[in-house]
Formats: C-alpha cells, sequence, structure tokens
C-alpha cells in the first residue's frame, strides 16, 4: 500500500542556445550514469533518520512546515499545505514512522549521485507486522544534503503463506499411525504382560 507521494519540486533547466551551423550534426550529449556516493554509513542513516522522523513528527501533528523548511529549495515549492494533502493518506491511517529511529534499514539502492547532482537512496525497515519501505532524494544545499524528495510505502515484512484449504464437505481426513513391521531375524516383542494376581 502506497501512502505516501514523491514530493519533488519543479526543477528548471536552462541551456544556452547557440543558431546551428550548416551540414553539421548538434552534437550528442552522452547521458552521464549514476557513480556511488563518497558517504559513509554514519551518514546515510542520520539523512534516512532525520527525514523519516521529520516526516513522522509532521504527520503526527498535521504541521509540515518543519519538514518543508528542512528541504532543498525544490522541495521548498511545495507549501506545508500542499504536503499535508500529499501525505494525508498516511497521517489518516496514524503510520508509526518512530521505529526507524532503533532499527537499521535495509539498501536496495546504494547511495547514488545522479546525473542531475542529486543523492539518490531506496531500501527498507524490515519490522512486524510491516515493512517500511522508502526512496529519497537530496540535494546539494551550502555543502549540506537536504531532502528534494520523499516516496513511502508499508507493506508487509515477509512473504504470507495462502490459508490451508479446507477438505471438501462429506470427506474426512483420517491419520492413522502404523507401527512399523519388525526387521526380519529379529523377533517381534511380546506384548507386555501385567503382574497383578
Amino acid at each position: 500500500m502506497t501512502i505516501g507521494l514523491l514530493a519533488l519540486g519543479a526543477v528548471a533547466t536552462f541551456a544556452q542556445q547557440t543558431p546551428p551551423q550548416p551540414h553539421q550534426a548538434p552534437p550528442q550529449q552522452p547521458q552521464a550514469s549514476p557513480k556511488p556516493a563518497n558517504i559513509d554509513r554514519n551518514g546515510v542513516l542520520m539523512l534516512i533518520r532525520s527525514t523519516l522522523l521529520a516526516l513522522d513528527h509532521a504527520n503526527r501533528t498535521g504541521n509540515y512546515t518543519v519538514l518543508r523548511d528542512l528541504g532543498a529549495p525544490g522541495f521548498q515549492v511545495n507549501t506545508a499545505a500542499r504536503l499535508a494533502e500529499i501525505f494525508a493518506k498516511q497521517r489518516s491511517d496514524k503510520i508509526d514512522l518512530s521505529g526507524v529511529a532503533v532499527i537499521d534499514p535495509q539498501l536496495s539502492l546504494l547511495p547514488q549521485i545522479e546525473s542531475s547532482g542529486l543523492l539518490h537512496m531506496a531500501g527498507f525497515f524490515p519490522s512486524v507486522p510491516s515493512q517500511v519501505n522508502f526512496e529519497l532524494l537530496f540535494a546539494p544545499v551550502e555543502g549540506q544534503w537536504r531532502v528534494f524528495g520523499v516516496s513511502l510505502s508499508v507493506g508487509q515484512s515477509a512473504p504470507v503463506a495462502p490459508a490451508t484449504p479446507e477438505p471438501p464437505a462429506g470427506k474426512a481426513v483420517v491419520s492413522q499411525k502404523q507401527s512399523a513391521p519388525p526387521k526380519p531375524g529379529v523377533p517381534a516383542k511380546p506384548p507386555a504382560q501385567s503382574a497383578t494376581q
């Protein structure tokens, strides 16, 4: 069940245009592939936990101002009221994210720098009965990573086996325990006798 939307601000890109040269094809810019982020485990944990706990506090209080103010400028294009709309279902379901403070996340997408310069990571918190799945984007602002996008969903923490089928009506399932036949060459034990007189 998805309970949040990616809360991303609009990102404007500007390119300087030059008039095309006759008989020349425009140069192709290769799309830069993501590269691993130079960030240690503690830094990753702090970013994930602080972001999700800020979201948890916003959901509990209904006040998304602090969550918005912690974000990058691209995230801050969302008003606090807009963030409240985005996370309304999560808030009404009273999803408790406080467990992220003590449970270690499992990363399904290791922190990487996208071609846009954003830090991107994804994973989940394995917990019972629900697993919290997340995807986060951070933008560099004045030497710090600040939240740019949040996606959150809650699912089952483990596969659930289907219910045991019931036997058809009118048929009984009988299980009998049979004793093993005696081994060849070994006499069977005589029945136990009682010593009463």
